[in-house]
């Protein structure tokens, strides 16, 4: 799928460069999909020619705005932003059921340990405190019976998380069960089935929308946005949310 594949820059100067994200495309080489051989980190390396520095990261399901920095120094300010919480990241995503207008989830998470990376580290870990902002962008109710209703609902939520936990969003989602749409670790598997067979939809409904920073040496304000890709845009028409079309 990504053999030759070209990414999407959204933004480069000698400093920094973002692209955006495909869903099912992995940041950087991982022990979780270690048969996995292409990367976002090593595509763009040979894209653009010169080794860049990972500073944040998407789930490989995630789909959006990544940031990446073109030497060490750089990399270290822009991490610092992002562990000071003074980067702003929204993300939309497509929820089952009547998501509440708005609303902050605080909602502790434990660390999510992988077998083999982390096989060193203890397994007695404390939850760490875990906050996400909501706001619902609009909702849908279709004629169609899926699980034990004749109905059935989704939302399409804009998500704005506050700390940075791993897989935060999707946990948080479906912490106050409105698990997101294609989710096949998290989610609910009749909802994944209907939407893959009535839309052909086989990706997460979850997409980095923004990323709103300071530059790391002019400290200019950048916000920079990434455009949804064919599936998202297909499920935004399908379901009638066309207010970020």
């Amino acid at each position: 799928m990504f053999e030759n594949y070209e990414l999407e820059i959204l933004y480069k100067d000698e400093y920094l460069v973002v692209i955006n994200k495909p869903s099912g495309l992995l940041v950087h080489k991982s022990m979780i999909d270690k048969h996995e051989i292409y990367f976002a980190m090593k595509i763009l390396s040979k894209q653009i020619g010169q080794w860049v520095y990972p500073v944040h990261r998407l789930d490989k399901p995630t789909s959006g705005v990544l940031l990446f920095a073109l030497d060490s120094h750089s990399a270290k300010l822009m991490s610092e932003q992002f562990s000071s919480h003074s980067i702003e990241k929204t993300y939309i995503a497509i929820g089952r059921g009547y998501v509440e207008d708005a609303g902050v989830i605080e909602h502790p998470l434990l660390e999510k340990l992988d077998k083999i990376a982390h096989k060193d580290k203890s397994q007695t870990r404390e939850a760490k405190e875990a906050i996400t902002a909501f706001k619902c962008l609009g909702q849908v109710e279709l004629n169609a019976s899926v699980g034990k209703y004749e109905t059935v609902r989704y939302s399409l939520v804009e998500l704005k998380p506050k700390t940075g936990r791993k897989h935060q969003l999707r946990r948080h989602m479906k912490h106050i069960n409105h698990h997101l749409l294609g989710d096949t670790k998290y989610g609910r598997g009749e909802h994944n089935k209907f939407v893959r067979e009535k839309y052909d939809i086989h990706r997460l409904m979850l997409h980095a929308l923004r990323l709103e920073l300071k530059h790391p040496y002019t400290l200019e304000k950048l916000i920079i946005e990434a455009p949804f890709d064919e599936l998202f845009t297909k499920m935004l028409k399908e379901f009638n949310f066309r207010s970020l079309l």
